[in-house]
């Protein structure tokens, strides 16, 4: 298949971009406005992004094939207020529109939170949909499981295809057998443990496997129990417990690892004791290679990790757009459109 050229925009660490040239794309363009993300892009990819898109001409950028574009989710997701398009951070889509509407690509992936879909109960998704309807796309929505393509991690996401050719179709994706987080362990430390004496497993019998999300939630660390609402006696449940201190099995699957928490929060139980997931762990979690350069501040770095996108999960949403035709735009077909 010919090879076709993308920007990536709100790029963070370049897991779009990661996913775009193992499908033989080349990036022509990426803009990322947080410094520290941008310093990791440039270090791995070897070129410094663009900074605030709201502030490129988008005469300004390189003709192109594909739009990516994790665009920032905090105003849909759960884990903030849901503000969506009343923050100014959910206006940026706006940007993602007026660039396709002036260049445009024959196709855009677009990534956000699972709770961009029912957002306003499904209205910001209609304007979006709309909005690229009407410069002549044909939108596909579906949101799908990092857990289903090859990683252990519980992570859903709402992917948008639209495209000039045609409709993408969700149901060719190829899914990949679920695996666990013990197949993303390295096996030398150094490791940082927890004293027995700070945390609480679970009996066996209370220990119980959500068999939709494969999570095995086994334990927690003592303390920041929720108190409004909370029972006396479930002590057990894992919603009591806020999520920085919760345990889980490395036999299962893990948690959607988020930006927005301390250095401290992934801790799993291994062979019998706890310890906090390394670094380079997250980043398998998220399917980065182990050559990834990761940044030196350890915040930075579990910060961007819990902010980037599930790498082999958007590989496979490209490989089956390229494989449906739906990428490159022949010279014939060109003219159609445009006639």
């Amino acid at each position: 298949m010919p090879s076709f050229t993308f920007i990536d925009l709100f790029a963070g660490i370049g897991g779009m971009r990661q996913a775009a040239e193992e499908n033989g794309g080349t990036c022509v363009f990426s803009s990322e406005i947080n410094r520290e993300a941008a310093g990791t892009y440039e270090a791995n990819f070897g070129e410094r992004p663009y900074g605030d898109i709201t502030k490129i001409d988008e005469s300004d950028i390189p003709e192109h094939d594909v739009i990516f574009g994790g665009f920032p989710c905090q105003p849909f997701s759960i884990c903030g207020f849901k503000r969506g398009f009343d923050d100014a951070r959910g206006t940026l889509f706006f940007d993602i529109l007026r660039i396709a509407k002036a260049k445009r690509p024959s196709c855009l992936v677009l990534e956000n939170v699972k709770h961009f879909a029912s957002h306003d109960r499904g209205n910001t998704l209609g304007v979006v949909v709309a909005a690229l309807e009407e410069i002549g796309y044909s939108v596909s929505v579906e949101v799908i499981n990092a857990v289903d393509f090859g990683l252990p991690q519980n992570r859903d996401r709402t992917i948008i295809v639209a495209s000039r050719i045609g409709t993408f179709d969700f149901s060719k994706l190829v899914t990949s057998e679920r695996l666990t987080v013990s197949s993303v362990l390295e096996t030398e430390g150094p490791f940082e443990y927890v004293d027995p004496a700070e945390y609480t497993l679970l009996r066996d019998d209370i220990v119980k496997v959500q068999k939709q999300s494969g999570l095995r939630f086994v334990g927690y660390r003592n303390r920041n129990l929720r108190k409004v609402g909370v029972r006396e006696g479930t002590e057990h449940l894992s919603r009591v417990h806020k999520q920085p201190n919760r345990i889980y099995c490395a036999t299962a699957a893990h948690p959607t690892l988020a930006a927005g928490e301390s250095s401290g929060r992934y801790w799993i139980l291994v062979d019998g004791v706890v310890r906090k997931l390394t670094q380079r762990e997250c980043y398998r979690l998220q399917g980065f290679p182990d050559s990834f350069k990761i940044s030196a501040s350890a915040t930075a770095a579990y910060r961007q990790i819990g902010n980037s996108v599930p790498v082999p999960m958007i590989a496979e949403v490209v490989r089956a757009a390229r494989a449906q035709g739906l990428i490159t735009i022949p010279a014939d077909t060109e003219a159609l459109l445009a006639a």
